[in-house]
């Protein structure tokens, strides 16, 4: 297994656009800096649940939706933090992946919600994209992401 960092996006604030960054620094135990998982400050952060550190997406499943439901979701608008290609993110859970310097661990499928529909205005959006929304991952050690970084086994 070895993919690629495809796209990096962040927001530090709940509901608004995603910013494509080149670099983010990923803090262990934390998120990633700027955004809003780091700081506590998105959507579902008063909600318990693992895997809010960061969050992937597989680049081939954002093919898919424009191929079999004509959605076509610009980069970013995933709502996910780091969109993949060449990895197969589902493989990825309850195991360690690493990419670039940093070592995540995959703790559940980052399915889609009815909020992510809603925030990108595209109906279709949510039964387009199950089975096949990305992973959550908590940051085991950290260090920058970088686009072009290698996805591979720690």
């Amino acid at each position: 297994m070895t993919g690629e960092v495809v796209y990096i996006h962040i927001t530090p604030e709940a509901g608004q656009p995603l910013r494509a960054v080149d670099s983010v620094v990923a803090e262990e135990g934390k998120g990633l800096v700027g955004d809003r998982y780091h700081d506590s400050a998105g959507t579902y952060s008063e909600t318990p649940g693992s895997g809010r550190h960061v969050t992937l997406i597989e680049g081939e499943a954002i093919e898919s939706l424009e191929r079999d439901s004509g959605i076509r979701l610009e980069p970013g608008e995933s709502r996910r933090n780091i969109t993949t290609r060449g990895v197969s993110l589902s493989e990825l859970v309850d195991r360690e992946l690493r990419i670039g310097e940093v070592v995540l661990r995959g703790t559940r499928p980052a399915g889609p919600c009815q909020y992510l529909e809603d925030t990108v205005g595209k109906p279709g959006t949510l039964k387009g994209l199950a089975n096949r929304g990305g992973l959550r991952c908590e940051i085991v050690s950290g260090g920058t992401i970088r686009i072009g970084d290698a996805i591979t086994p720690p």
